[in-house]
């Protein structure tokens, strides 16, 4: 009985620290892990075991769209989606992934509640967020975002889900898609985003993130 206790102590340890270093990604899954054990075991870590992330740095997965989330572990897996944080988090992760599991996973995230963000937002930058997401900004021809991602920014297909998601990592995607070419399957919104200023990304992501389940 000890033993065991002292293997269980030592295997939360190994998965707890999934987030910690990029090489804690590598070699933890293979084609016969269950799709649930690679939730509880390693998606749960950074993402939440519903998909809802504690921490900025790591989206939420809950309520995406299920073939969205194909195509990102599909761009993992083939390392097509080369922003430093896939390939730290998750080109380990998806490496050794079935077809079978990336199907899995898709469904079980996306059929996930996602929550409403508990932070404070400030109503002048959600007014302004609000505007480009709604109506774009004509002068720069900037399109609206609702055009893509939906009236409630709950995405569509190979669009994902917005709503909720922390303004941290929006801001973050939106500057990879701005200034480099790590998210080919993005191509559209290097597009969109080409003219879009530091307080535009910034006011976006903001309102974004203050949007309800």
């Amino acid at each position: 009985m000890k033993h065991q206790s002292i293997y269980a102590l030592m295997l939360t340890a190994l998965f707890l620290n999934a987030c910690g270093t990029p090489e804690r990604s590598r070699s933890l899954v293979t084609q016969h892990v269950p799709t649930k054990t690679i939730v509880m075991q390693l998606c749960s870590n950074c993402h939440g075991m519903t998909g809802n992330s504690n921490s900025p740095n790591f989206p939420n997965l809950a309520g995406q769209p299920e073939a969205y989330l194909i195509s990102q572990l599909q761009g993992f897996r083939a390392h097509t989606r080369s922003d430093k944080d896939g390939y730290d988090y998750m080109w380990g992760i998806t490496a050794n992934l079935s077809d079978a599991q990336i199907q899995g996973l898709a469904t079980y995230f996306s059929e996930q509640i996602a929550q409403t963000s508990k932070n404070t937002f400030v109503p002048e930058k959600l007014a302004r967020g609000q505007e480009i997401y709604e109506h774009g900004i004509p002068e720069k021809e900037v399109p609206a975002c609702v055009a893509c991602h939906g009236a409630k920014a709950q995405g569509n297909q190979i669009f994902p889900r917005l709503a909720g998601q922390h303004s941290t990592y929006l801001l973050k995607q939106l500057n990879v898609f701005q200034n480099t070419e790590q998210r080919p399957n993005g191509a559209m919104m290097k597009g969109v985003s080409h003219a879009l200023t530091k307080e535009n990304m910034d006011d976006v992501s903001h309102y974004l993130e203050s949007m309800g389940s």
